[in-house]
């Protein structure tokens, strides 16, 4: 999260002893539900009590997903938690902040990836329009799964588009099995 507007760096959001939140960008008071959105858009911010100056911004990202967690976006796994709470006062918790920051930094990267390399794979080739279609109702289907995203708000699809009718016929078929087993291909030497 590095963005911050026009190289000011992040953001200054002042918590009062009333819980309120006042963002000093735009002078008005926002939620976390403004936070967690400035950190899809990949806003950097900074959270401080604004009587202490001290820096409370780990608090208050934990407090915004906790209040995802419990509006049933459970991302993480029991097992998990469990694990993560064991590792307080063991000998190596001081590494798993690093590796977990690392490995989410590679699990961003690895999607992006993905994701680039599904659209090359299609880039010349007479699929490219399906594909293209696909993704769009992929990504319209994952915006529809985030909070607060209803029919018709921003960031939902007013219209969801039709997948493209299926291909007919033997030719087609055999086409189709081509281009999956060259994409299958080109995946295995991703992966390696």
């Amino acid at each position: 999260m590095k963005k911050s507007a026009a190289g000011t760096g992040p953001v200054i959001i002042k918590k009062y002893a009333n819980r309120r939140l006042y963002n000093t960008e735009t002078s008005s008071y926002i939620t976390l539900d403004h936070l967690a959105a400035m950190t899809r858009e990949g806003r950097d911010f900074k959270v401080v009590d604004a009587k202490t100056e001290e820096d409370i911004t780990h608090n208050v990202l934990t407090q915004i997903i906790m209040e995802e967690e419990q509006r049933g976006q459970t991302m993480l796994p029991v097992n998990f938690l469990r694990q993560l709470i064991a590792l307080y006062g063991d000998s190596m918790q001081a590494m798993v902040p690093g590796y977990l920051e690392a490995s989410m930094e590679s699990f961003r990267r690895n999607q992006q990836q993905f994701k680039s390399a599904v659209e090359g794979a299609f880039a010349n080739s007479p699929f490219a329009e399906m594909a293209k279609r696909n993704m769009e109702i992929f990504e319209a289907a994952t915006q529809a799964f985030k909070p607060g995203t209803a029919p018709g708000a921003p960031g939902a699809s007013a219209a969801t588009p039709a997948p493209a009718p299926a291909p007919s016929g033997e030719d087609d078929v055999a086409a189709l099995k081509a281009e999956l087993a060259r994409l299958q291909d080109k995946i295995e030497k991703l992966a390696k």
